[in-house]
């Protein structure tokens, strides 16, 4: 058998997902230890979310090869930790009487241009992020969870296509050996 019913996996430093969930918890740890006290739990529990919005992706990506459901649920579990962060983000906006961008307001959009580079890093945002007050900070943030929760939308639904045209590993398991059968006769 030339091709194994073990498909590729991995490659998760390629997602556009993965790479905007990096800039998520970069920018959330920078965040936390100049605007959230670090005694408290809100600090752990926005570090974890966004932590866990970038781990469960790379999770995902590796269990891929043996369980596309598993992969399906990982990705899932990254996109419901990045809805926690982003409510945690509106939190603070709210609970300190600061203003929530509108997604065409012209700070947005400037923050969406610059999320449209295929190769931006932390260091894209780095001089916004470590210059301005906490309330343009999180509104920044809140911009680039929507990105990513964007992106892991596009991936969950072709993670989904992708399952009902080729099916998991019980069924490439089975074609592979009735393919191995049929070349034995």
């Amino acid at each position: 058998m030339s091709e194994g019913f073990i498909p590729k996996h991995g490659g998760y430093q390629k997602l556009f997902s993965y790479k905007k969930a990096l800039i998520v918890y970069d920018a959330t740890v920078f965040f936390c230890d100049h605007f959230i006290d670090k005694r408290s739990r809100t600090h752990d529990q926005m570090v974890q979310a966004a932590r866990s919005g970038k781990q469960n992706i790379v999770e995902g990506s590796m269990a891929s090869a043996t369980s596309k459901e598993t992969e399906i649920k990982l990705t899932n579990v990254a996109r419901a930790s990045q809805e926690e962060l982003l409510e945690d983000y509106r939190d603070f906006l709210r609970t300190r009487g600061f203003a929530l961008w509108d997604k065409n307001s012209r700070e947005a959009l400037f923050v969406r241009k610059l999320g449209a580079d295929k190769n931006a890093s932390y260091e894209t945002y780095k001089t916004y992020l470590e210059s301005r007050p906490p309330e343009v900070v999180a509104n920044i943030i809140i911009c680039l969870i929507h990105q990513t929760n964007y992106l892991l939308d596009q991936q969950i639904r072709q993670l989904e296509q992708a399952f009902l045209k080729e099916g998991g590993l019980r069924e490439r398991m089975t074609r592979a050996r009735l393919d191995e059968r049929r070349k034995g006769k």
